[in-house]
């Protein structure tokens, strides 16, 4: 198993260095409310030369199939042949709300989008006629979409982040990889078998699909106290718009945490991130997330390891540039202690 990192908008050059040189696989970097992630893959590809670097990931909404054909074959460029693009459709409130772009038919409107993207990086002349786009509009003489760069690596691996069983299954079937998230080693092979029937439905085994899951880690002897920062960070997923449309909530009421996620929504609508975070079950922070000593992270790892993960992406979750780093240079030694380094 491989190891990724994400990265904040905040430190990404210095952290994205450091995992270069502990020889993490991937740097991996997120889109939302604090920045976009093609400006800071742009400085990372910079300051890096060899690991890899993915967008975790582009929002679909809000770029058109054609724009971010063009931004992938840049960082392509830039970066020397080492990006892959992590595409995702977001969340209803984040498409209507911040894009004014329906959320009504994803999977389809997924489905368009990187066969529209495929075909452009494949440097095709492209017309679609679909539910979704219509590239050029009905009536319309302008000429088809025509990538010109020069392709660096061919073609460039697509991930989709997916949480539903219906968006995995549509990963394993037209994407190169998952990129996931708040997967519990115990939920996985529920996940590997919904990518699996993707993968068979467009004829494709599971070998050779990048299985990619992010978890959160943080250190300490005592593993509930190690939780707490973790827990604003959930509540923030929790707490998106409407109850019915967050798909956090039903991630994890699958997961057996209805009532306790459904209690952190509410203290988020009503204004108090403080109590909502408080309300976050540690046991639910512990079952996602790499907490603990090195050798309790260790075993962990092996777990995620066990179920199918190809890369485990960290979120180092510490309070300076140091910690961040120290936590990724711990991470790297706990899977060498496991067995599982390359």
């Amino acid at each position: 198993m491989k190891l990724g990192v994400n990265l904040s908008y905040l430190d990404a050059v210095e952290v994205a260095r450091e995992a270069e040189r502990l020889g993490y696989d991937v740097a991996v970097v997120p889109e939302g409310f604090r920045a976009d992630g093609a400006t800071v893959l742009g400085a990372v590809a910079a300051a890096t030369t060899r690991i890899g670097l993915a967008s975790g990931v582009f929002q679909i909404p809000g770029r058109t199939p054609a724009m971010t054909a063009l931004t992938a074959s840049t960082l392509d460029l830039v970066s020397g042949g080492r990006f892959r693009l992590g595409l995702g459709v977001s969340n209803p409130d984040i498409s209507e709300g911040w894009h004014g772009v329906p959320f009504r038919r994803p999977l389809g409107r997924t489905r368009e989008y990187v066969d529209i993207v495929r075909r452009t990086l494949a440097r095709e002349p492209v017309t679609h006629s679909g539910a979704h786009y219509r590239l050029p509009p009905e009536g319309c003489t302008a000429a088809p979409l025509r990538l010109y760069s020069e392709p660096v690596a061919e073609p460039i691996p697509i991930y989709l982040a997916a949480v539903a069983p219906g968006a995995l299954e549509l990963a394993g079937e037209i994407a190169d990889g998952w990129l996931g998230a708040f997967s519990p080693p115990d939920e996985l092979p529920k996940t590997i078998e919904s990518l699996r029937a993707g993968r068979l439905r467009a004829g494709l085994p599971l070998d050779g699909f990048e299985v990619l899951c992010g978890t959160p880690m943080a250190l300490g002897a005592d593993v509930e106290a190690s939780a707490m920062p973790i827990r604003g960070y959930l509540s923030h997923f929790l707490g998106m718009g409407g109850r019915s449309r967050n798909v956090y909530l039903s991630l994890f009421e699958r997961m057996g945490y209805g009532s306790e996620t459904a209690t952190v929504h509410e203290r988020m609508a009503a204004g108090d991130p403080h109590a909502a975070a408080a309300a976050v079950p540690a046991g639910l922070v512990d079952r996602i997330s790499l907490l603990g000593t090195p050798d309790r992270i260790g075993a962990r790892m092996r777990a995620y390891a066990e179920q199918g993960i190809t890369t485990l992406v960290i979120s180092p979750f510490g309070g300076t540039t140091a910690e961040r780093i120290q936590i990724l240079r711990i991470a790297a030694t706990a899977l060498r202690r496991a067995g599982l380094a390359a």
